[in-house]
């Protein structure tokens, strides 16, 4: 595991009333979410280098408006979503 320091002044600690241990699991916070969103890593990778487990991370990314699902393009989400809606009326009869 590699590690990364991130300089951040004092004084935005004491303006943001937080302690050296929460900039820094904030920080690690945002680099997962950060990397989650422009793709490439996976979830369990992220909710690792976040530092909670996957199911709390999933909850991250809905708070910060992040989906789970990915897809390559409108036509390939339209599908998902049809194949949902159809699964749940299948699921309702």
């Amino acid at each position: 595991m590699c590690t990364v320091a991130v300089k951040i002044p004092e004084d935005v600690l004491f303006d943001m009333r937080m302690s050296e241990r929460e900039a820094a699991s904030f920080a690690q916070r945002m680099t997962a979410l950060g990397l989650y969103g422009i793709g490439g890593v996976s979830l369990c990778y992220c909710a690792d280098i976040a530092g909670m487990p996957k199911e709390d991370f999933v909850r991250f990314l809905g708070e910060n408006g992040a989906s789970i699902f990915r897809f390559e393009d409108e036509a390939e989400f339209d599908e998902e979503l049809a194949n949902a809606e159809h699964a749940a009326r299948l699921s309702h009869a």
